[in-house]
C-alpha cells in the first residue's frame, strides 16, 4: 500500500523517531501503524525518542590521527558514568574512524552513513541509547588533513581533544607536544594573521582608553598600545605563546622549519547549558504531592 505523509507524521508523533526511519518502518509493515511502532522499538528508535529531551553534556571527546588525516569528535551522554562504558567508548571510536574514511560534510551526513552493514550511524546510536538507558548525541566533529601530518592528543580520559595539522618536517614527539600545549593553553588562533580585524580593533580601543585614563601623554599612547597588543597576541596566538614543553622559546620557534596550518580543540560539554539539580526542592515537592 501507498505510504502517505499523514501516515509518516502520525508515526513520528507516536514514536518520536526520524522521518526516514518512520517511512522505512511503514514500508516494512505494509502501513500498519501499530506494527511500525513495534518495528521502531525493536530497532531501538522509539526508546531513543523518549530520552531525546534530556540534557546530554557529559560523554567523551575522541581524537585520532592516521598519517596526514586526523579527527576529533564529541559524543555526549547524560552522566559521566557512561563515558567509561566500553560500548559507548567503542561507538565513539568507531565513529571517529568512519569520519577519517568517509569524510562526511557534517553531523547529519555522518548519521546517514552505514555503520556496520546493517544500521546507519543514527540507528546504531539509537540502539546504544536503548541499551544503556541515557540520551546521547553526536554533537560535533572536525576533520583535518595536512601535508606534514596530523598530531592528536586526548587529555583527562576524553575531557579535551586536540588536533594539530603540520606543514613541513617536524618530529612526531614535537608535534604531539604542540597538541598537548594546545590542550593546556587553549590558544584561540594559530598566528596573529588569523586574528580578525574586529577583535584587534576592539582590543586596541580598550588599551588606548586605558592608557589615556591613566594619564599617559597622548604622544606615546600609540607606542604603549603597540607593545600591549604584542602581549595580547602572545596570549591568544599559538605560535607566539611560550611552549609549555620548553618555556624558554615560543611554539613557533620550537617548530623550526615546520608550521601549524590547522588546529582544533574540543572541550567536553563546552557551551551546553547544564540543568542544575535542586535535590532538596525535588524531595520537598514529592513529599508535598
Amino acid at each position: 500500500m501507498a505510504i502517505t505523509a499523514a501516515d509518516v507524521k502520525k508515526l513520528r508523533d507516536l514514536s518520536g523517531a526520524g522521518m526516514m526511519d518512520c517511512k522505512k518502518a511503514l514500508a516494512e509493515t505494509d502501513g500498519d501503524i501499530d506494527a511500525a511502532v513495534d518495528f521502531l522499538r525493536k530497532k531501538g528508535l522509539g526508546a531513543a525518542a523518549k530520552k531525546a529531551g534530556r540534557v546530554a553534556a557529559e560523554g567523551i571527546v575522541v581524537s585520532v590521527s592516521e598519517g596526514n588525516i586526523g579527527v576529533v569528535v564529541e559524543v555526549n551522554a547524560e552522566t559521566d558514568f557512561v563515558s567509561k562504558n566500553e560500548k559507548f567508548v567503542g561507538f565513539a571510536n568507531s565513529v571517529a574512524q568512519l569520519i577519517i574514511k568517509e569524510n562526511p560534510a557534517d553531523v547529519d551526513a555522518l548519521k546517514a552513513l552505514d555503520f556496520d552493514g546493517e544500521h546507519t550511524v543514527e540507528q546504531a546510536l539509537s540502539q546504544l541509547i536503548a541499551t544503556i538507558g541515557e540520551n546521547m548525541s553526536i554533537r560535533r566533529f572536525e576533520r583535518i588533513e595536512a601535508s606534514g601530518g596530523v598530531a592528536s592528543y586526548v587529555h583527562g580520559a576524553g575531557k579535551i581533544g586536540v588536533l594539530i595539522g603540520i606543514e613541513g618536517d617536524a618530529a612526531a614527539d614535537l608535534t604531539r607536544g604542540v597538541a598537548m600545549h594546545v590542550a593546556a593553553a587553549n590558544p584561540l588562533f594559530i598566528s596573529r594573521d588569523d586574528v580578525d580585524a574586529d577583535t584587534v580593533e576592539r582590543e586596541r580601543a580598550v588599551l588606548s582608553e586605558r592608557a589615556i585614563a591613566s594619564g599617559k601623554p597622548e604622544a606615546i599612547v600609540d607606542k604603549i598600545v603597540a607593545g600591549q597588543l604584542n602581549k595580547f597576541y602572545s596570549d591568544i596566538c599559538l605560535l607566539e605563546q611560550d611552549f609549555v614543553m620548553d618555556t624558554d622559546q615560543k611554539v613557533g620557534k620550537a617548530l623550526g622549519g615546520a608550521t601549524v596550518v590547522a588546529m582544533a580543540r574540543f572541550a567536553l560539554g563546552e557551551g551546553i547549558e547544564k540543568k542544575e539539580e535542586d535535590f532538596a526542592a525535588e524531595v520537598a515537592a514529592q513529599m508535598a504531592g
